[in-house]
């Protein structure tokens, strides 16, 4: 009974580090987002976020999988996320002209660039990506999941989205692209121009990535 209580004693600090953590995440998102005539009234996430809150506290303790998904919840919210998708100015990869020059692909014909670039992004999402977070899930079948990503005309990842999925599997992908290298930009006419690229991942056994064409883009 003592040896429970030290435990619980234990991991209570940590726990509610990393809610308050994710609790300030998103309570200065969702400030910025809301109307003065809210103002006075609490939102829908902060109801929610109370709920979770007293949740942790009459609980006590949390498994290894809900403190997993808090800390992923943590990262994803981290203000260091490019998720901007603002822009509407830019060019499917499929239709630029020359598409960004990733590292080792110069000096090639434009389609041989694509062919360069599509192989070095994904073998390095592939060599980056944490499979034992996968792992931790111990599913019984592969799941797939489709992301996209922006290369401003400065050749850097200024902007993503992650269709919805599992929430560890979101905060990796965002780890992941967000360590992607500066490359050479995409060109249109001789312009500087940002790309919009889109990537499947299948995750279960193994991690397969297609980067592909997927038409209903990156809205939902």
């Amino acid at each position: 009974m003592n040896h429970t209580f030290h435990l619980r004693t234990k991991r209570k600090p940590q726990i509610l580090i990393i809610f308050s953590l994710a609790l300030f995440m998103l309570i200065t998102v969702s400030c910025g987002q809301e109307s003065q005539s809210t103002k006075g009234s609490e939102s829908e996430l902060i109801i929610k976020i109370k709920a979770v809150q007293e949740q942790v506290m009459v609980q006590g303790n949390i498994s290894e999988e809900e403190e997993l998904a808090m800390s992923s919840l943590c990262r994803l919210m981290s203000r260091d996320n490019p998720f901007d998708y603002g822009r509407e100015d830019v060019i499917l990869f499929k239709d630029v002209e020359n598409a960004p020059i990733y590292n080792d692909c110069e000096e090639l014909s434009a389609e041989g660039t694509k062919s360069c670039f599509n192989e070095s992004i994904s073998k390095f999402i592939k060599q980056e990506f944490n499979t034992s977070i996968v792992n931790a899930l111990d599913i019984s079948e592969p799941q797939q999941v489709a992301f996209f990503f922006i290369i401003d005309e400065n050749g850097i990842l200024s902007g993503m989205k992650i269709r919805d999925t599992e929430l560890t599997i979101q905060a990796e992908i965002a780890r992941v692209l967000k360590k992607v290298p500066k490359m050479k930009s995409a060109t249109q006419d001789g312009i500087k121009v940002p790309v919009l690229c889109s990537v499947l991942l299948t995750y279960g056994n193994e991690i397969i990535i297609e980067l592909k064409y997927i038409p209903s883009g990156p809205v939902d």
